[in-house]
């Protein structure tokens, strides 16, 4: 027995947020790709997936920042760039990300991206390294501001640790 164009385009929805959640808008673009789903038929699938509990554009927002804020140490406008990637409404999305870094601050997160940074490249010994670690932070999506202040953090710590090291071969040459 052939299957309605209502039935297809609801089981076909909940087989696409079975694969991943995703975002009403990104739900409906994917449904309409279909020839056999009409706008209309799209819009009663996504209301009655709402009134299921399946669609949630607030708690797609949140879980999915939350997640990728977990996931990797990410600045605001990264994941607000991501939010928007995946047609989650502007209000929306600035709600979940004030829930997300109301929990864990940008400082906390950069903090860790350079340490990660630290232990997989080593400390800035030029400032050709520390220009790309400072490219890095931006990529992520840190505040401009932060990112050189954290940079200027780490190349003063480097200028101190260089100061320590050749201060005592220097005064091997004084005693001599």
């Amino acid at each position: 027995m052939e299957e309605s164009s209502r039935d297809k385009v609801f089981n076909r929805a909940l087989k696409l947020l079975a694969a991943k959640p995703r975002s009403i808008a990104e739900l409906r673009e994917r449904l309409l790709e279909k020839k056999w789903a009409t706008p209309e038929i799209v819009e009663e699938a996504v209301e009655r997936l709402k009134e299921l509990g399946y669609l949630n554009d607030d708690l797609f927002a949140y879980s999915y920042a939350s997640y990728r804020v977990s996931l990797r140490p990410l600045g605001r406008s990264r994941v607000a760039q991501d939010l928007a990637r995946k047609r989650v409404p502007r209000k929306t999305a600035d709600e979940a990300l004030e829930l997300v870094y109301g929990e864990t601050t940008e400082e906390e997160l950069i903090d860790r991206a350079i340490e990660k940074w630290l232990r997989i490249k080593r400390r800035p010994a030029s400032r050709e390294e520390a220009k790309k670690l400072f490219d890095h932070l931006i990529r992520l999506g840190f505040p401009y501001d932060l990112v050189i202040d954290k940079v200027r953090t780490v190349s003063i710590e480097l200028k101190k640790r260089l100061r320590l090291v050749r201060a005592p071969s220097a005064l091997k040459t004084v005693q001599k």
